[in-house]
């Protein structure tokens, strides 16, 4: 894409965003526009694949009859919808960008950096848009405690960002290194509807189920778009939309589970802690799997974006 960046003021809040022209004339025009996230470019996929994934995305919401729009925050400037070159910057190695959540976002624009933004980051600026779609590949949520430990304070702020930005987030649910029921209470708590598309279990990213039970079934886009517009006519919570990894493409759950037990070992005797320990189980994941969770993580998120177009099609007509 290499329209010409323009200025607008969200309606939701008084924070600037600069929309593409091709954002911008897709919702002046009411038409479908699917938000997506950059921290999967950026931190998730090697360099070189993540463009290649990039590019992949944009022109499955495309095919599908919607708008993308990439967001990110560069030179303390949030954009949503990316040029080309735009996008090369976010996937380049030599940027070195911040990860952005919801509450990094003020002091990234105060101070001029540059950051890929997470699930909640993204929500907040694709809220303030106006953008009611957005696409990713799995959602944040509450950890595991430590070892020897039986309670965490670690969770994710994609929940609470979720429970109060009326946005449609759809994602292959989480990973399996976090605590799915504990997650799900806390959706619960914060009013979130979790729907599951075509399931009557909740998926676990790499894996179709994690044997929880969703709370609604929905087996087709109308009916996710109803149940959004029906939503957002008595609540200010967003809505989840958990859509299992294509059969296809899902971990065998022989390897899933022994590289989770691996991973969990290295990282008890380590000195990984806090939020670095996701990020150590995902590298242990990637490079024990032989490319393996690479390529489920992929195929994962280019289905939730096509999934998530389709909706934004409906919600729009």
């Amino acid at each position: 894409m290499t329209s010409t960046p323009r200025h607008a003021t969200a309606p939701a809040t008084a924070a600037p965003v600069r929309l593409s022209a091709e954002v911008a004339d897709a919702l002046e025009a009411g038409s479908a526009v699917v938000a997506l996230e950059s921290t999967i470019l950026s931190h998730g996929l090697p360099p070189g694949r993540n463009l290649e994934v990039a590019g992949r995305l944009e022109n499955t919401v495309r095919r599908a009859g919607a708008v993308p729009a990439t967001i990110a925050v560069l030179d303390g400037t949030p954009l949503v919808g990316l040029t080309t070159a735009q996008l090369e910057r976010v996937c380049s190695p030599e940027e070195d960008l911040d990860k952005l959540s919801a509450r990094d976002l003020g002091p990234a624009l105060a101070s001029g950096r540059s950051g890929a933004t997470t699930v909640a980051g993204t929500s907040v600026l694709a809220h303030a848009a106006g953008i009611g779609v957005f696409a990713t590949g799995g959602l944040g949520g509450v950890h595991l405690p430590p070892p020897g430990e039986t309670t965490t304070w670690d969770v994710s702020a994609d929940l609470a960002v979720l429970g109060r930005t009326p946005i449609l987030v759809v994602c292959s649910g989480m990973k399996s290194i976090l605590d799915i029921p504990a997650t799900l209470e806390v959706l619960e708590t914060g009013s979130v509807p979790v729907l599951g598309y075509g399931v009557d279990e909740f998926p676990a990213f790499y894996l179709r189920s994690s044997g929880q039970p969703v709370p609604h079934r929905v087996d087709g886009p109308e009916q996710v778009a109803g149940a959004m517009r029906a939503h957002r006519t008595f609540s200010p919570a967003g809505m989840l939309l958990a859509n299992p990894i294509p059969e296809e493409a899902e971990m065998d759950r022989e390897l899933h589970d022994r590289l989770l037990v691996e991973g969990l070992a290295e990282v008890t005797g380590s000195a990984v802690s806090g939020g670095d320990v996701t990020p150590a189980l995902l590298e242990h994941f990637h490079t024990a799997s032989g490319g393996v969770s690479l390529d489920a993580n992929e195929e994962l998120v280019v289905a939730n974006a096509e999934l998530a177009s389709l909706v934004a099609v409906e919600l729009a007509r």
